[in-house]
């Protein structure tokens, strides 16, 4: 069995090579300060939640939280997924407007 650290490790480095032009993209609910779920233990002031990004490379079964990946990456994901990933999900972005 992994440890919370070796899975973070596994993740981070997914996330090194994630294309963004080709990466598929989710969020969902998950504690902010616990987006894997690994820490059972958190005491109830850190158990927060919000929506959490994710991305992966196609036809991998490891998400990376976007917190994982490197900024530049994060940046362009954003860029080419706002209207799937921003609040509320499916409405046009701004500039189409």
């Amino acid at each position: 069995m992994k440890t919370a650290k070796q899975y973070r490790e596994i993740r981070r480095q997914a996330g090194l090579t994630i294309d963004p032009e080709t990466a598929e993209v989710e969020w969902s609910y998950e504690q902010t300060l616990n987006p894997y779920g690994l820490e059972k233990d958190l005491p109830a002031e850190l158990q927060g939640g919000g929506r959490e990004y994710f991305a992966r490379s196609p036809g991998s079964d490891i998400w990376v939280w976007f917190g994982d990946l490197p900024k530049q990456t994060q940046d362009a994901l954003w860029e080419k997924h706002w209207s799937k990933l921003a609040f509320p999900a499916g409405l046009p972005s701004v500039e189409s407007f």
